[in-house]
């Protein structure tokens, strides 16, 4: 496969590593290991996330990429942990933003996405080859290489930064890549709401002749944000 020219990649200061553990993974996609066995899996883009390490290391077939890749292992874990701890004072002043259910105080907070880093960045100096270093909307896969795709906290919720014509060549780039399915979540925006151009992305993906269905699911940390979109191409 071949990089992106240097100027197209994001300088670290720009990259805010930070990732979910595999248990949120399975939550907020509604998935359980048996689901993905036998599957070849891509998680796009995946930060520092833990879902590869130890989806791995349970015996499922995972594939990371995510633009911040094109750094050393090292400098993102080091970022890593100086944006948990911005995120965590974010936090405490944007308290009533989220749903303190799935975990009962910043604390507990701060102790999963360590964790998601610190398994990440142990999985990566191991394993280097799971982790591709990409540059969105394109992607350096073959087609249908993966039979499940899964995108969290990415599209949509940067809706204000990230224009329509970005988002939906990504989602064309994703469907490519897929031989069968697609997850997304969430689908609002930082600020809580619902994408404003999602009813017209799913429109564009219906008249290309694959199924599109909305799923309520049971994690809910940002209010607002415990749906997902589930893209089916058979």
């Amino acid at each position: 496969m071949s990089e992106v020219e240097p100027s197209m990649k994001l300088d670290l200061e720009r990259i805010i590593f930070i990732g979910r553990t595999f248990e949120e993974y399975m939550d907020m996609f509604s998935l359980s290991t048996d689901d993905l066995k036998e599957k070849k899996i891509l998680d796009c883009p995946a930060g520092a996330c833990s879902f590869t390490a130890n989806g791995n290391h349970v015996g499922l077939n995972i594939t990371a990429c995510d633009i911040a890749y094109y750094h050393r292992g090292i400098d993102l874990k080091n970022k890593g942990h100086q944006d948990i701890e911005h995120a965590m004072t974010h936090m405490k002043l944007a308290n009533n933003n989220y749903v303190w259910d799935y975990f009962k105080d910043i604390e507990a907070l701060r102790s999963q996405r360590l964790r998601a880093l610190n398994d990440c960045s142990a999985d990566m100096i191991i394993n280097k080859e799971r982790y591709i270093p990409v540059t969105l909307p394109t992607l350096p896969f073959q087609s249908g290489e993966f039979d499940v795709i899964l995108s969290a906290h990415f599209l949509f919720m940067y809706g204000d930064r990230l224009d329509y014509n970005f988002h939906l060549a990504t989602l064309n780039e994703l469907i490519r890549v897929t031989r069968n399915e697609i997850r997304i979540f969430p689908l609002v925006t930082l600020e809580g709401k619902r994408y404003e151009y999602l009813d017209q992305l799913k429109e564009i993906v219906k008249e290309k002749g694959y199924s599109v269905e909305e799923k309520v699911v049971s994690y809910e940390f940002q209010k607002n944000a415990n749906s997902m979109m589930i893209i089916k191409k058979f």
